[in-house]
């Protein structure tokens, strides 16, 4: 019995073709640069300078639609792939939520925490889909959770006295590079051998 499932474990990476894999590999490794490289600019000239971080905050989300778009396109159309098509159309009305209402962070920071809700269940909801035939999907399927998680605190913290700004959304980035990183480094190594 042990066998069998050791054996079974084994196989769960090589259960895609390979070609899949290695474009669903490079599409997280993708996702993780972007994500980087936004946290660097909200960081550094974003904190800074009020037209950057405003152009920050819409266009991440923004962006987040045209990649799940791409990802759905490759893993066989978004007919095929439901939580991503859901979570373009919640990602695009993010962006343009953000771009109506970008002179009020509250809103912004509320508008981001219900984002990261809708958007880390149906990320949780496409890795758990994925996960039979991919393997490595414990990242994205933790990742998911954990946005939703912090869209609840980005809810709470909208609705407090402090001033928000693109250093309070930056780190929930950063997390999100992390596991896409995560992400793509365990499909590089599962695939060998």
């Amino acid at each position: 019995m042990s066998r069998v499932i050791e054996r079974d474990a084994a196989t769960v990476a090589s259960q895609a073709p390979a070609g899949e894999a290695i474009r669903l590999r490079n599409y997280y490794l993708l996702r993780a640069v972007v994500s980087a490289v936004w946290v660097a600019a909200a960081f550094t000239v974003g904190k800074d300078l009020g037209w950057v971080a405003a152009l920050l905050l819409i266009v991440y989300p923004a962006w987040d639609a045209v990649a799940n778009l791409l990802d759905a396109a490759g893993s066989g159309g978004l007919a095929r792939n439901r939580t991503q098509a859901l979570n373009t159309l919640v990602s695009l009305a993010t962006a343009l939520a953000v771009a109506a209402r970008i002179g009020d962070m509250h809103a912004v920071l509320g508008i981001y925490g219900g984002w990261a809700i809708f958007a880390g269940l149906l990320q949780l909801g496409t890795g758990v889909r994925r996960w039979k035939s991919y393997g490595a999907q414990w990242a994205m399927v933790l990742s998911g959770a954990q946005s939703a998680l912090a869209g609840g605190f980005f809810i709470s913290r909208s609705l407090g006295s402090h001033l928000p700004g693109i250093v309070d959304i930056a780190p929930y980035a950063a997390f999100g590079a992390f596991y896409f990183l995560v992400s793509t480094i365990w499909l590089t190594f599962s695939r060998k051998g």
